[in-house]
């Protein structure tokens, strides 16, 4: 569907172009922004290949293992009859642990290994569970302490200082996560009773 749609908005920029005579304004745009996409791309590359080493240092070191130790006590009430040391368990404290980074990039194939990891011990495969459910409004909601790619970009765009949106970040997250929990588990609870 998303290829309809950029095609046609591209044949569109081309149609309109053409018929106001500013045909070379849409390919200079073009070409323009194809490098400004370029020179996005390389700043937000640097960011993510430093939490992502980060984060890889942390699961060969075992530091991984013991911030979900830590996690298992708040988690273990989120997902419930998630075993402690399960593959899910340690794919979801993972991606927790690069959404709290602001990597959400990095947190994307966390996030499918623990979906890939939950469909595992779903009895019913064509059917979500409710801890499927609830990790996706986890990672979507996305509790954020750094937001590295925010700054990244804040930096990019000349701010003197790209983490003075903290506060801010931290406040709609937590709202974002408390809502989308809720709304989930009230969800859950309430499909559990229609059965």
């Amino acid at each position: 569907m998303m290829t309809y749609i950029w095609s046609g908005l591209v044949v569109l920029s081309v149609i309109f172009g053409a018929l106001t005579g500013r045909i070379d304004a849409v390919s200079t745009a073009a070409l323009g922004e194809c490098l400004k996409a370029v020179e996005l791309s390389a700043t937000l590359l640097g960011g993510l290949c430093l939490w992502g080493g980060v984060m890889k240092i942390a699961e060969k070191s075992g530091l991984s293992e013991k911030i979900s130790g830590l996690l298992y006590p708040l988690l273990g009430r989120i997902f419930h009859g998630l075993r402690r040391g399960s593959a899910a368990f340690a794919a979801i404290a993972m991606n927790l642990m690069a959404n709290l980074l602001g990597l959400g990039n990095a947190a994307t194939p966390l996030g499918l290994a623990a979906m890939t990891q939950l469909q595992k011990e779903n009895p019913d495969p064509e059917t979500a569970t409710d801890n499927m459910i609830l990790f996706v409004v986890l990672n979507t909601a996305s509790l954020q302490l750094i937001p590295t790619t925010t700054a990244t970009l804040r930096l990019k765009a000349g701010s003197q200082a790209p983490m003075e949106i903290l506060p801010c970040v931290w406040l709609a997250s937590i709202l974002s996560v408390t809502v989308g929990l809720t709304v989930a588990k009230l969800g859950c609870a309430l499909h559990r009773r229609r059965r």
